[in-house]
């Protein structure tokens, strides 16, 4: 493949194609809500493919796709806040993670004689100073690497740039890590425990380490705040220029594991949106499917939402509209969903053509589906 040399206000530089493993590293897409706060010690609040993690411990935070950027290359940053603290060195970590998929950090040869580096570079915000984590893992935890950062200013961005030599131990190569599983887990540390802990940097580890003796812990602090913007995970031992992606295309990679067919969380400030999906009844049940965007990573679980809260949602044969309000099940591939009535519907449905209103929670009949398939 051919480089191609581009000129930038006077400045020459090289197209490196795609190149960055995180995927919403710009934190643009947020398909779950602007805003959200971890309902468990291993969940997604708001912004897309990034993760809250307490390893069953009690902390908790919020996240928030913020406005508060470094500079005029970005429009959103995460900011995550303390919302439940975990005030004692116990053997429970905190963490905002991205699992990157197998087949997406074989790139980095990680378990052959071949291994590369990687970097990742990423700016910082935070209101409790001191020094962070940075770890790298195998998808068991049997391998580790850990990197501190500088010492950050408290409510000041700064910019760090941290290099992960690679590792040629066969334990990438096993399980799925190098499919569509777990195939490299990033984290960011923000309370370190007395269990996960090293004073080993810079290398590899055998076993599961995620946070330097350094570590501030910045859950023990209510309402402290973390921002994270430009994430940047790259082969090789030097940082590039952030690659930034059209929306649409960043959404598109978010959709592999996680999709949301609500309208309103699509970056469209548009309201009052609706479409019908069609449908046909059959041994008694409703049946409907949705065509996802991409196929996703694994079949998806779905959970179908009732758009505007009212109870039920509505579909309409030739003849009669029915308000269902009882559960659904799903039988899903990675291409499709399929979706049905729990239950017989208060109208025979079997043998009709039906219709089903996807869509915002502007029309009391609407619905729309939730489907992850999130490492």
């Amino acid at each position: 493949m051919a480089l191609i040399k581009v000129k930038d206000r006077g400045r020459e530089s090289v197209n490196l194609g795609r190149r960055n493993l995180i995927i919403n590293g710009a934190m643009q897409v947020a398909q779950r809500g602007t805003s959200g706060t971890a309902s468990g010690d291993s969940a997604y609040p708001s912004i897309d493919r990034f993760k809250w993690r307490s390893y069953g411990g009690a902390g908790r935070a919020s996240f928030e796709q913020s406005t508060d950027t470094p500079n005029g290359d970005f429009r959103y940053s995460l900011k995550a806040t303390v919302t439940t603290v975990n005030s004692g060195l116990d053997q429970y970590d905190s963490a905002i993670s991205q699992v990157i998929e197998g087949y997406n950090r074989l790139p980095l040869g990680w378990g052959t004689s071949t291994a590369s580096s990687c970097t990742i570079s990423f700016w910082v915000k935070t209101s409790i100073a001191g020094i962070y984590s940075v770890s790298m893992r195998v998808g068991s935890g049997g391998r580790s690497q850990v990197q501190e950062t500088p010492s950050l200013t408290a409510n000041t961005w700064t910019k760090v740039t941290l290099t992960f030599v690679g590792d040629t131990d066969g334990t990438w190569l096993t399980s799925n890590y190098g499919t569509n599983g777990t195939g490299l887990i990033l984290e960011f540390n923000v309370g370190r425990s007395n269990a996960k802990n090293t004073t080993t940097l810079g290398s590899w580890i055998g076993s599961n380490r995620v946070a330097s003796d350094n570590q501030v812990r910045w859950i023990e602090n209510n309402g402290a705040t973390f921002y994270l913007c430009g994430v940047q995970v790259e082969k090789g031992s030097a940082a590039t220029e952030f690659e930034h992606l059209s929306f649409s295309e960043e959404l598109l990679l978010c959709q592999r594991y996680f999709i949301s067919t609500n309208p309103n969380t699509l970056g469209d400030a548009a309201v009052n949106q609706s479409a019908y999906i069609c449908g046909t009844g059959y041994n008694s049940r409703a049946r409907f499917t949705y065509y996802y965007p991409t196929p996703m990573r694994t079949k998806p679980a779905g959970t179908l939402v009732d758009a505007s809260g009212n109870g039920n949602v509505s579909f309409w044969n030739t003849t009669s509209r029915t308000d269902y309000s009882g559960s659904w099940t799903f039988e899903n591939s990675l291409t499709c969903a399929s979706y049905y009535t729990d239950t017989t519907p208060g109208t025979n449905v079997n043998g009709k053509a039906l219709l089903m209103t996807m869509g915002d929670e502007s029309n009391n009949t609407n619905h729309y589906l939730e489907l992850t398939a999130e490492m």
